[in-house]
C-alpha cells in the first residue's frame, strides 16, 4: 500500500471511529440516565439549562454553563476562574467530544456542583447530552 493511500484512508476512517465512538457513549449513557428515571432526552430543555443562570457562592456567584463554554458550543471557551482554554463542546467541531464516558460523568458531576450547586438529576444530564450532541457547529 502506498502512502498516499494509507494518510487517505486514515484520514477517512479516524473522524468515522470517533463519530462511532461518540454515538456508542451517548446511546450507552442515555439508557442509562433511562434506568435513573429520564424520559425522553429533550435537546431544547437542554438549551434552556445550558444558558440558565444560578445564583451562587463566592466571587464567581452567578454562573451558567455558558459562563466558560460560552454560547456557541462550536466555539473555544475559558473558565472563568482559572482562565484555562476550554475546547469547543460540539462534537462537529472537536471529534473527540462525548467519546470518553468517564470523563463525561466526571464533568458532569465537577460542572453541575459548581455551576447549579448540586449534581444534576438524570433527566438534565440527558437533556444537555442530546443538547451537545446535535450541535451542528453553526449557530448565534
Amino acid at each position: 500500500m502506498n502512502k498516499k493511500m494509507l494518510i487517505t484512508g486514515l484520514l477517512v476512517f479516524i473522524p468515522m471511529s470517533f463519530t462511532q465512538a461518540q454515538s456508542d457513549s451517548v446511546s450507552q449513557l442515555l439508557a442509562d440516565y433511562s434506568t435513573q428515571g429520564a424520559t425522553t432526552a429533550d435537546a431544547e430543555q437542554g438549551k434552556i439549562l445550558w444558558q440558565k443562570t444560578f445564583d451562587g457562592k463566592g466571587e464567581f456567584s452567578r454562573r451558567s454553563c455558558t459562563s466558560c463554554h460560552t454560547r456557541n458550543l462550536a466555539k473555544t471557551g475559558k473558565h472563568v476562574k482559572t482562565n484555562k482554554e476550554i475546547k469547543p463542546m460540539a462534537p462537529v467541531v472537536n471529534p473527540q467530544r462525548l467519546t470518553n464516558i468517564k470523563k463525561i460523568k466526571k464533568w458532569f458531576k465537577r460542572n453541575c456542583k459548581w455551576t447549579i450547586g448540586r449534581e444534576c438529576t438524570a433527566q438534565e444530564k440527558a437533556n444537555i447530552l442530546v443538547y451537545i450532541n446535535n450541535q451542528s457547529g453553526y449557530q448565534e
